[in-house]
């Protein structure tokens, strides 16, 4: 089985419920980026692929609250412990240059 690259999106509308946008990004294509927007100004952050964007930004589009604070403070927290898994485990995965022929041609 060979695990490619992909990005999943679904969308479940139910009848007098809130819609419900799920994305999942498994993609080493994926960008991140964050910046200030400078019409409001307010801050913003997005995560995309070809298939896919997801765009963070403050309540309503509005002035930061300290509940923008708190799930910014999440993202973070989430983030640092995303890329200390992804750290362990590539440090504990076999090293796949050193497991690869190695014949020389030259000889």
């Amino acid at each position: 089985m060979s695990l490619r690259p992909y990005t999943y999106v679904t969308l479940s509308l139910r009848p007098e419920s809130t819609p419900h946008v799920g994305v999942s990004f498994h993609t080493s294509d994926l960008k991140v980026g964050a910046g200030l927007l400078l019409s409001g100004p307010r801050p913003y952050l997005e995560l995309y692929s070809h298939e896919a964007n997801v765009h963070i930004s403050t309540t309503g589009a509005g002035p930061v609250t300290d509940a923008d604070l708190n799930t910014a403070r999440e993202i973070f927290t989430a983030a640092a412990r995303y890329l200390a898994d992804c750290e362990q485990l590539h440090a504990e995965q076999p090293d796949k240059d050193a497991t690869a022929d190695t014949t020389d041609p030259a000889t």
